[in-house]
């Protein structure tokens, strides 16, 4: 049985890329379900896939982010990783996809944990937006907010992996992945024909899909007139690849196997002395010699290349 991947809404679970990918398990907030109810089905949870990977987001209520913490500790089990993301609603779907593609594989539950944060640096989520008057989790310039109150305004803005804004015009145009890509778009208000028209033949993806816009998108970009696009990595066996090429390391403080600078059940970090930068700027942790050494980015990214 596949290591259980969780969520704490059911936006975060995308439609599977195919039938092999397992479904994710949903943990309610609070006021969904009770105490008594969450531990038990936890407990069920666990003990059914061994392990269990719960991913939500930073902009999580904190009645809710406490729920997720106070059943891991009256469960007193290790084998919950909890792993808090500051991608947009959207982006952290897609990562959840991701995660649970991989959980079908030979991967060890500390290696799948703390794979979230190398599978983030891939994910390259934005939105358009009418406004960007309230959008507090990216920077944002006096001119860009003096523009925010033209009538007819729009903005492009990535907030992963770097910030990026534009005003959606002719030339306007976002920094993009340098590897192959699909790109999912959740169509709202405003900003659609300019995403899947101008933005991805810009981007040269592979192919457009489109999902619905989730719930918490609105309050995550701060106008609800808005279309949120995100440009993944979609195949399996690039995602194994791009996972399996990295060292992995043992936690020194709950011996799970990882790869990184941190562990994804205990949240400990490596040791300073024992890690270096990859070629990618990821924090990765050494390998004894008789281990594959990690990819180059020129190995990376003929790895992530279609072929010819």
């Amino acid at each position: 049985m596949p290591t259980a991947i969780a969520v704490t809404s059911p936006d975060l679970v995308l439609a599977p890329t195919d039938p092999g990918t397992p479904l994710a398990a949903l943990l309610p907030s609070p006021g969904a379900q009770p105490l008594d109810a969450a531990l038990a089905d936890t407990h069920r949870l666990v003990e059914q896939h061994g392990y269990v990977i719960a991913l939500y987001p930073a902009s999580l209520d904190a009645a809710h982010e406490h729920r997720l913490h106070t059943v891991r500790s009256l469960l007193e089990t290790d084998r919950i990783a909890l792993i808090k993301s500051g991608l947009p609603p959207l982006g952290l779907a897609v990562l959840v996809r991701q995660l649970r593609q991989l959980s079908a594989c030979d991967f060890s539950p500390g290696v799948l944990a703390s794979a979230a944060r190398l599978l983030s640096h891939y994910i390259y989520a934005g939105a358009v937006l009418n406004s960007v008057t309230h959008v507090d989790r990216i920077p944002v310039g006096l001119t860009a907010h003096a523009r925010s109150w033209v009538p007819g305004s729009q903005f492009a803005v990535l907030a992963n992996p770097r910030p990026q804004l534009v005003k959606v015009g002719p030339a306007a145009t976002l920094t993009g992945p340098d590897f192959a890509s699909q790109l999912l778009v959740a169509r709202g208000a405003v900003g659609a024909d300019w995403v899947t028209t101008a933005l991805a033949p810009s981007w040269r993806v592979g192919a457009v899909q489109e999902t619905g816009p989730p719930v918490d998108s609105a309050t995550w970009w701060g106008t609800g007139r808005l279309t949120e696009f995100v440009a993944h990595l979609p195949d399996l066996s690039v995602l194994y690849q791009l996972v399996a090429s990295v060292r992995r390391e043992q936690c020194r403080w709950c011996a799970m196997e990882l790869i990184g600078d941190r562990c994804g059940f205990c949240a400990s970090p490596q040791p300073a002395e024992d890690r270096h930068t990859a070629p990618d700027g990821a924090t990765l942790a050494p390998a004894p010699a008789h281990r594959a050494r990690p990819l180059t980015r020129a190995e990376r990214r003929r790895a992530i290349s279609p072929g010819p």
